[in-house]
């Protein structure tokens, strides 16, 4: 079992199995309002990670990213395998460069 397996495991142990004192168990409890406000967070300080800092410190905001996506996959219903099956899908198709944006007009 790949280490992101078993992290994706214990958020779900987490889930069925609340723990006292646990980071995990108390996102749950606050509801995908907190746990979507630690991924836009994780988000943001990936990017920044991204711009000025070291390798080791960019993969431990990515590190924290990632364990937050778990985290929301586990409280949406969404399995490792249902992640492979679309990475599977979409690198199958043939030729998928998307277009150009439309110019955002109403803001």
């Amino acid at each position: 079992m790949s280490e992101i397996e078993k992290e994706y495991q214990n958020a779900l142990d987490r889930k069925l199995h609340p723990e006292e004192g646990s980071y995990t168990t108390y996102l749950y409890q606050k509801g995908l309002e907190k746990i979507l406000k630690k991924v836009g967070e994780e988000s943001s300080e990936v990017i920044i990670a991204s711009l000025s800092q070291s390798k080791e410190e960019l993969v431990g905001e990515i590190n924290d990213l990632l364990f937050h996506v778990l985290v929301l996959m586990v409280e949406k219903g969404i399995t490792l395998e249902d992640i492979d099956a679309e990475l599977k899908r979409r690198r199958e198709k043939q030729h998928n460069q998307k277009s150009e944006r439309r110019p955002i007009t109403n803001v």
